[in-house]
């Protein structure tokens, strides 16, 4: 297949003093700069062509929505939140990113915080949340999703979107080729077992710089919204639109890249207690 440049997910957390919540460097403040080039200020070219359109059609902003966007990075999402008439408030551990965020949208109110601990929202004060490529930079889950599902409104959305843990797996998953078959696979040497990866930010220039990502079993994310009083309503695989130029190995690329999804979204719903 045509290797395309890993796309990144993001959303490390920090807690209220600045340091990292137990996970020493999580937090993306440092290579904020670096990060804004990769996704700029319309997302990568995964954003426009698959992240956003889909997870705009699933959540389905209405005008005058209260929805807060977990994990916001520069604000991609919160801005198409913003056009659709939501009232938008955005979040995310990074300083620097926030301070990006605010720049480029003056109109969406936007807080470092940290999204294990929302305090500083009352319990049921959103419409809708929205977590895009960021939940599997985060941790500790069960009180991330506490949260997320404390500040919801009864019948609130929460919509996650994440690299699909089935097929995209650091460290622990790749392509690999049937020349029998003519066939290119997704290997996956580890599923079950919840993992903390390390992720090096420059490979080549800077291999000491890295942050971090938490494999789970797609079971372990349904379990925890279920602990919350979240039930799941609508689940979508996206794969990438890609297309490898012609040549003697485009077709069964294009195959794998069709059948084998890149991104797992789901909408849950709270429940009315």
């Amino acid at each position: 297949m045509t290797h395309h440049r890993r796309f990144k997910p993001r959303g490390a957390q920090k807690n209220d003093t600045g340091h990292d919540d137990g996970n020493v460097g999580t937090s993306w403040n440092k290579v904020a700069g670096w990060y804004d080039k990769l996704v700029g200020e319309r997302g990568s070219d995964y954003h426009e062509n698959v992240i956003l359109p889909g997870a705009l059609r699933m959540l389905s902003p209405q005008k005058g929505e209260k929805i807060l966007d977990v994990g916001c990075g520069q604000g991609v999402f919160s801005r198409e939140l913003a056009r659709a008439g939501a009232d938008v408030t955005g979040l995310d551990s990074a300083a620097s990113l926030i301070k990006t965020a605010q720049s480029r949208s003056a109109n969406i109110r936007y807080l470092v915080a940290d999204a294990a601990n929302l305090r500083v929202f009352q319990d049921a004060s959103f419409d809708a949340a929205s977590c895009i490529m960021a939940i599997q930079n985060m941790e500790p889950l069960p009180k991330i999703i506490s949260e997320m599902a404390r500040v919801l409104k009864n019948n609130g959305r929460l919509l996650l979107v994440m690299s699909h843990p089935c097929f995209r797996i650091p460290r622990q998953s790749g392509w690999g080729i049937d020349e029998k078959r003519k066939l290119q696979y997704r290997r996956v040497d580890s599923y079950m077992t919840s993992q903390k990866i390390p992720i090096q930010m420059h490979p080549g220039a800077a291999p000491a710089l890295h942050t971090w990502t938490f494999h789970r079993p797609l079971s372990e994310y349904i379990k925890q919204l279920n602990a919350d009083g979240l039930a799941l309503i609508q689940l979508e695989e996206w794969v990438s639109h890609r297309q490898s130029k012609p040549g003697a190995s485009s077709r069964m690329e294009n195959r794998a890249r069709d059948e084998i999804p890149m991104f797992l979204s789901l909408i849950a719903q709270k429940m009315v207690k």
